[in-house]
């Protein structure tokens, strides 16, 4: 995955920050001037760091040189011979050795016999060295190194340091694993080179012809390779990916990142399927000061699955346009695919902030392009959306309805007088749709929507009247059934809203707490008006729960407004932490009592006529950070029994350390019957833990095992809808990962594959198949990354 880009920063004239520091100091000056008369000074904010920001004083060579040893001896300003425990000293470079000969003139240091050097924590041990201290120019043999930035060490032949930012080792090994003391040690993970470059300007490292061994196993070999020295952007080869399957056999795809500036970046992925061709993915990224976007494109020109070319392209752009009135807001977020079974041939799990599991939003591809526009208390968007339905004859979806275009105000002025709210919005769309899929006709609908309240706050109540009024107009592009071409609907609402907060001091099981009881009354009325010839283009029914129960429509969208006249009675109590105000305890009820049927309904539906609603129950239990529980519970009083329940509990002692179960239960009746009930289960947790044996840490040499997955399972139909299973084995130096994947795809239809991926912290990641690591942060519940790097210690834990 590419990194996240950056904006670059300007840097301060030296006339400005001179500015800045005389103000800090006159800051100080009036600091200490008021604590003299009495003003306490603020506290200062400390902030915790890894690293120092201290850099070494420069340039090095205006910097005094300091020699000490058991013999010294030499001539002033020319010569200098060091014998025994010989070191010599310059800013942030230290050399110590057996023996050392120091050229004044030539600033050049010759040292043998258990020669060491410490530059910036960068620690070089080796038997006869030759150097121009401060050019930090020439070569040591024999030596062993270690890396402060990424921790990395190995052994070379020789070394030649050709300044201070680069050098070219030879016959060189490589790796971040921990270094024991006993002399058979070796690493897990090790990459042999015949020359190793480090080029700290920029941050990475360069091995020709090598070898990469695993566990003293070959597993790759290469003329050349790059790897970076910190988690910094670079242009380069990143890790390949490999996958086999039934459909595409044999996949290769190798992505290559192209740094263009901190501000822009491209990835281009070409990739080989065995049965079915070559293909090439591609990625563009900007970020400016007024716009950013992605533009993406991947084609496969002769797709034999097929026997045709195949394409997805995506464009996302959001800007910030001058104009005489102001600023304009510019989004754009296209997806277009070249055929229907695009979705079925080229999963796009992990593509979209969408539900992975959730095949039909990968078969919704929209085209939204919307303007946007808002000064003091006026808002003003113009939008168009244009969907592509990717169609499955053996399970067909209505598509929505495109909008081509729509035009929406809203006024919300700050305060009116008399305490009063009112808010304002005026909307034209004209919707059209596939006719193959609708009996309906195309229209353009207008409607305004005028709301006045005037709310009554006080800490211990509330109570809020509002009055609405609905007018809208439908324009249609063929007549109704009836002949009509137009209809329009004016229909006023009135609500109140109140409520009481109670509070009281309390103690359960030895804790205390501020107890509250909060009972809340919400009370609508909108008069009858027939809309069963209106169509419905963007409604549908709202979910029953504590948020829709106390709100004056039943329906989402503006074709269809419910004659509800009705009251929704509820209570709330809670159990807050006095100190921080945390939430232990949530516990409420509601439910409603209609006073008069309720006939306005989506097509197809009958008319509500019970005058008690279902009641809805919740509770929420937080009582120590480690456990969390929390349910939801619809109940039918007549049928005595629930129709809906969610009940969720997660268990997360440590890090590393989650657990959850959840029980979902649907049996709702009606035209369109829904009944379901599902066991899910979702787990992070080390083996040792399981099974009692004795681990490392998260990140000790040892290293520890860790089961991590998450199932679904159908209660009903007595099987599992969705299943990921997987092992994570974390070490000091790599990360392995194992996870077997099956996912639903469609009602009979489902995806079975296996996912390895291998870390090598500080080198970079081996994936088979696609990224384990991406699907496990999607589906696993509470899933934590197994950390890859260790923060960078300070220069000064090596200064010696």
């Amino acid at each position: 995955m590419p990194p996240p880009l950056s904006l670059p920063l300007c840097r301060l004239p030296s006339l400005v920050c001179a500015g800045l520091l005389v103000c800090a100091g006159l800051l100080v000056c009036a600091q200490a001037l008021a604590q003299q008369d009495g003003a306490p000074l603020p506290a200062p904010t400390l902030q915790t760091s890894p690293q120092l920001a201290e850099k070494a004083p420069t340039p090095p060579s205006a910097l005094p040189t300091f020699v000490r040893g058991e013999r010294i001896e030499g001539q002033t300003d020319v010569q200098i011979n060091i014998q025994g425990d010989a070191e010599l000293r310059r800013g942030d470079t230290v050399i110590h050795a057996d023996r050392m000969d120091y050229d004044i003139p030539e600033d050049r240091a010759r040292a043998s016999g258990h020669v060491r050097i410490n530059r910036g924590g960068n620690l070089y041990d080796g038997q006869l060295l030759d150097l121009k201290v401060n050019a930090f120019n020439g070569f040591f043999t024999q030596i062993d190194y270690r890396l402060l930035q990424t921790g990395g060490h190995g052994v070379a032949s020789r070394v030649d340091f050709i300044d201070h930012d680069h050098s070219v080792s030879h016959d060189a090994t490589y790796t971040t694993c921990e270094k024991d003391n006993e002399a058979s040690w070796q690493p897990d993970w090790v990459l042999r080179a015949q020359t190793l470059t480090i080029d700290k300007v920029q941050d990475e490292g360069v091995a020709t012809n090598a070898v990469l061994e695993f566990k003293g196993v070959p597993i790759l070999a290469t003329p050349w390779v790059s790897f970076p020295l910190s988690n910094q952007r670079k242009s380069g080869l990143l890790p390949p990916t490999l996958a086999l399957d039934s459909t595409s056999g044999f996949v290769y795809a190798q992505p290559y990142y192209w740094n263009i500036a901190p501000n822009r970046d491209a990835t281009f992925t070409p990739m080989l399927m065995s049965r079915r061709g070559v293909a090439l993915n591609s990625e563009f990224r900007y970020l400016e000061p007024r716009y950013n976007g992605e533009l993406g494109l991947n084609y496969m020109p002769a797709d034999r699955l097929r026997d045709r070319s195949r394409w997805l392209g995506r464009i996302q752009h959001n800007a910030q346009i001058a104009s005489p009135l102001g600023d304009l807001g510019l989004g754009l977020s296209i997806r277009r695919a070249s055929d229907d079974n695009y979705w079925r041939d080229f999963p796009q799990r992990g593509a979209s902030n969408t539900n992975p599991l959730d095949t039909t939003a990968q078969r919704l591809l929209a085209a939204d392009g919307s303007l946007r526009w808002s000064r003091g208390n006026h808002a003003v968007s113009l939008r168009t959306l244009k969907w592509q339905t990717l169609q499955d004859v053996t399970s067909p979806i209505t598509p929505p309805y495109d909008l081509l275009p729509q035009l929406h105000w809203a006024y919300t002025p700050d305060s009116v007088g008399s305490g009063l709210d009112l808010r304002l919005d005026g909307d034209y769309t004209h919707f059209r749709g596939d006719r193959s899929f609708y009996t309906q006709p195309n229209a353009a609908r207008s409607y305004f929507v005028a709301q006045l309240s005037r709310p009554w706050l006080t800490p211990a109540s509330f109570i809020t009247p509002r009055l609405q009024l609905h007018a809208t107009r439908y324009q249609f592009d063929t007549p109704l059934a009836t002949g009509q071409t137009a209809i329009t609907r004016v229909l006023p609402t009135f609500s109140l809203d109140s409520g009481l907060v109670f509070e009281r001091d309390a103690a359960y099981f030895g804790r205390g707490f501020v107890q509250t009881l909060e009972p809340r009354a919400f009370y609508t009325f909108t008069p009858h008006h027939n809309q069963s010839m209106l169509p419905v283009y963007d409604t549908a029914q709202t979910d029953f729960n504590f948020a829709s129960i106390y709100t004056e429509n039943s329906f989402g969208g503006n074709d269809r407004i419910a004659d509800n006249n009705l009251l929704t009675l509820g209570v709330t109590t809670r159990l807050l932490d006095p100190g921080s105000g945390a939430e232990a305890v949530r516990l409420g009820l509601a439910q409603r009592l209609r006073f008069s049927d309720q006939t306005v309904t989506m097509p197809g539906q009958p008319m509500v006529s019970e005058h008690l609603s279902d009641i809805l129950l919740g509770a929420g239990i937080h009582w120590v950070p480690q456990w969390s529980f929390d349910s939801t519970l619809q109940y039918n009083p007549k049928q005595g029994k629930s129709l809906r329940a969610t009940i969720a509990a997660r268990y997360t002692p440590a890090k590393y350390h989650t657990l959850s179960v959840a029980y979902r239960k649907q049996d709702v009746t009606g035209p369109f019957t829904v009944a379901s009930k599902q066991l899910d289960l979702g787990w992070q947790w080390p083996l040792s833990d399981v099974f009692g044996s004795s681990g490392g840490s998260p990140t000790g040499r040892d290293g520890r095992w860790y089961s991590v997955g998450r199932l679904n399972y159908s209660l009903m139909d007595r099987k599992l809808t969705d299943a990921i299973i997987g092992a994570e084995y974390d070490s000091c130096c790599w990360t392995g990962r194992v996870v077997l994947e099956r996912l639903q795809m469609g009602a009979t239809t489902s995806n079975t594959r296996i996912l390895l991926q291998l870390e090598l912290k500080g080198l970079s990641r081996l994936s088979f198949g696609n990224n384990p690591l991406a699907s496990l942060q999607q589906n696993v519940p509470g899933y934590q990354t197994l950390e890859s790097r260790q923060p960078v210690p300070s220069r000064f834990t090596r200064y010696d």
